[in-house]
């Protein structure tokens, strides 16, 4: 084939006229029939375009964060676009109801300009999911405590003492402070890095479980009670080598038993910005083994909680200050010097008058300084969330069978030779017999073994048993009728589970008391769970689970207040029985305030049983009297001879078999003509009040209880009875708030 010829040489050549307008013919056609193409798709998108915008504004919508009620900061942030570098709050200062900590100085425009930008202050204002669900009293807690541990109320000193009574939510607000700490601080970076919550074992799981509830797991809390030595040193030696402020758990809640155990481990960590300990009334000795392992912590934010206030004993008042505040009493030595020594030499009633004038003097020497890192507020708050309690002190007379043991008892070697005295000494036989004597008003039951051996002041008392409880004994076979305590317990239950949908909170100082409650639950079919010291912490948190959800069908919570009374919320229960008083008034006002708290829906009844003329009156007079010994806090009996005189235990070792309540003589009521109540209590009177200003009734007409009038053929003889506060309103008046806030302080520590 010739070369001009191939494809690539004609290509080459230029088009003649006829072949271009046949090209361009062709390159019309094809415009023209791409024109017409592009018209017909046009049109097809021209009908789709509704369809379409509909499903790109399915696709369009704005990303959500996924996390439930997150509402964000009003702050607006743009993910990729660089911010001024200007320091900001974490939360917005102006929403609505914000509550704010802290407030930088005011600083002009102009200044601003010329400071450098990283030392700019800004804001601390509290996560607005903590702050909207905050009352007014928890909001001023956390301010006050917030203030405490910056060092601002006083100079050099971190530390402070929530002292509010049960149930005022101590424990969300100091959740809401550690939060707080843990995520911002007026240099736009987190005070503290990491926490430490010293508890008791019971409530380990409980703080946990707090966290969770009011954080939404927006932080990890690190429990640790118990377990294997090598298991425990692991997780604690992971807290403290955690670094950063992406440390996976912040929280470390560990109980005081493993924290004085392993308290090596903690004293060297140099990040520890606060450390939290509940209950704290368990620091009032200065000398002790935890005292001593918490002192040595590193970390100088410290934060006390007690709902126990220490009114008589300032040693313990100086133990609890020097803890969170230390240095600012001085020494004991100086603390006993300067306080202790002219406050008490004032109160003598021989003393003079410049005496008393210098105790004065120094006593509000002392409030002063206390108050600045102190704050309490007490249950009379709550009546304007929580529904009316009504407390009652239920006087019972003692069974034939009792009133011969007893008297048997008081007639012994054992209790006549201690009360005679050995040189003023009180004996060990005289506390061994005011046990016997408190367990004979429970049952017979807790003592028959000491009845059949004869000993311990039972020598030849056999012979009083009747032949029928002998062997039902021997049968194991409940007989409550040898009670009348368990008379009136059991006529209770029964018509509480019968006539309401309450649940009852049983609690008791002895665990030999517990296992007759569940013999008699067992008896009647009664669903129950138990709580005492042999419980781990996850079967104790199993059983306030139970009791608190209204699908479990538990009727009956067994409480020992021993191993249980402080921290548990049981707000599925609504009445408690306090079947035993204990010497110290905190240790009951603890156990008894579990069902009155935060969260309670239906009304509370309280009910504390008093065997009539017996040491149970004498105990529940002191109480009243807040004397040295309930006032103070007491771990064991064998405290009881530090407190009583031989000539005081004379009185203990006595049966009144003449009266309906040995209590209600002792008053001296006014109110009451021939034991018939004729002027109603002061119309301002609370139980906070002492029992004069209660409600008295010797006969079950007067009750207001239908419950408790039914029980009245059981045994009882008498009954006081008073409401919690029904707040009213009234007028602030500041310097009249001044004075009384004042005088309940003196209360507190010398009453």
């Amino acid at each position: 084939m010739r070369r001009s010829l191939a494809p690539s040489q004609v290509n080459k050549r230029p088009l003649s006229d006829s072949n271009q307008s046949k090209r361009a013919c062709v390159k019309y056609n094809d415009q023209a029939q791409k024109t017409e193409q592009n018209s017909k798709l046009d049109d097809k998108s021209i009908t789709l375009s509704l369809y379409e915008q509909n499903i790109r504004n399915i696709l369009s919508k704005p990303f959500k964060v996924p996390i439930a009620n997150w509402s964000g900061s009003s702050f607006s942030r743009a993910l990729g676009v660089r911010r001024d570098g200007i320091r900001r709050p974490l939360h917005d200062p102006t929403a609505p109801d914000a509550l704010i900590l802290y407030i930088p100085p005011q600083i002009s425009a102009h200044d601003i300009l010329k400071m450098d930008k990283d030392k700019i202050l800004v804001n601390v204002v509290v996560d607005p999911a903590l702050s909207k669900i905050l009352r007014p009293h928890q909001r001023e807690g956390v301010k006050f405590m917030y203030e405490c541990v910056t060092g601002v109320r006083i100079e050099g000193a971190y530390g402070c003492i929530m002292a509010d009574e049960m149930g005022l939510g101590k424990t969300l607000q100091c959740i809401t402070l550690m939060w707080t700490l843990l995520k911002q601080g007026p240099d736009a970076s987190p005070t503290i890095h990491k926490a430490i919550i010293v508890t008791p074992s019971s409530l380990v799981k409980n703080w946990c479980n707090e966290i969770k509830k009011w954080l939404g797991g927006r932080i990890g809390a690190l429990p640790v009670d118990g377990g294997g030595k090598e298991q425990v040193d692991k997780v604690i030696t992971g807290f403290v080598q955690a670094r950063g402020r992406r440390t996976v758990d912040p929280i470390l809640v560990i109980s005081y038993e493993t924290f004085r155990s392993h308290a090596s481990l903690l004293q060297n960590a140099e990040d520890i910005g606060l450390v939290l300990c509940d209950e704290g009334h368990r620091l009032k000795n200065c000398e002790n083994q935890t005292y001593r392992s918490l002192m040595a912590l590193k970390a100088k934010r410290r934060v006390l909680l007690s709902g126990t206030p220490i009114q008589n004993d300032l040693l313990e008042y100086f133990s609890l200050v020097h803890f969170v505040n230390e240095g600012i009493l001085g020494t004991a030595q100086e603390f006993r010097r300067q306080y202790e020594t002219p406050i008490v030499r004032g109160q003598d009633s021989c003393a003079t008058d410049s005496e008393r004038k210098k105790a004065a003097e120094r006593l509000e020497q002392l409030i002063s300084l206390v108050n600045r890192c102190l704050i309490r507020r007490t249950s009379a708050l709550l009546s304007k969330y929580l529904p009316v309690k009504t407390e009652h002190v239920v006087c019972i007379k003692l069974t034939p069978l009792q009133t011969d043991l007893y008297l048997h008892l008081l007639k012994s070697d054992m209790v006549t030779k201690s009360i005679k005295g050995n040189d003023g000494k009180v004996t060990s036989n005289a506390l061994a017999a005011i046990t016997l004597l408190k367990k004979l008003c429970a049952h017979p039951d807790l003592i028959i073994d000491k009845i059949m051996n004869g000993s311990d002041g039972f020598e030849n008392s056999k012979h009083l048993l009747p032949p029928t409880y002998i062997a039902a004994h021997s049968k194991k076979k409940l007989m409550i009728e040898l009670s009348s305590k368990l008379m009136v317990l059991d006529t209770m239950l029964a018509v509480i589970k019968t006539t309401t949908t309450d649940r009852v909170v049983l609690i008791s100082n002895y665990t030999q008391t517990l296992e007759l409650f569940e013999r008699l639950a067992k008896l009647r079919n009664y669903t129950f769970v138990r709580l005492d010291g042999s419980m781990t912490a996850k079967k104790r948190a199993k059983a306030v689970d139970d009791i608190n959800s209204p699908t479990s069908g538990v009727f009956l919570f067994m409480l020992s207040s021993k191993a249980g009374g402080c921290g548990l919320n049981l707000i599925g229960a609504n009445r408690l029985v306090m079947f035993d008083p204990d010497w110290n008034p905190a240790n009951d006002d603890q156990a008894m305030a579990r069902v009155w708290r935060d969260g309670q829906k239906k009304p509370c009844f309280v009910y504390r049983f008093l065997a009539t003329g017996s040491i149970e009156e004498k105990m529940m007079q002191r109480q009243a009297h807040k004397k040295a010994l309930s006032s103070s806090v007491v771990d064991c009996e064998e405290d009881v001879a530090r407190h009583f005189t031989v000539s005081e235990l004379r009185t203990l070792f006595n049966l009144r078999q003449d009266t309906i309540s040995d209590t209600h003589e002792k008053i001296k009521c006014t109110r009451c003509i021939n034991n018939i109540q004729t002027k109603l209590p002061p119309v301002d009177s609370d139980c906070t009040n002492d029992l004069s200003c209660w409600h008295h009734c010797a006969d079950k007409r007067w009750l207001v209880d239908p419950v408790l009038k039914q029980c009245w053929h059981a045994g009882i003889s008498m009954v006081f009875y008073q409401n919690s506060t029904i707040h009213k309103e009234k007028p602030i008046i500041e310097e009249d708030n001044d004075n009384i806030d004042k005088k309940e302080e003196e209360n507190n520590i010398i009453h």
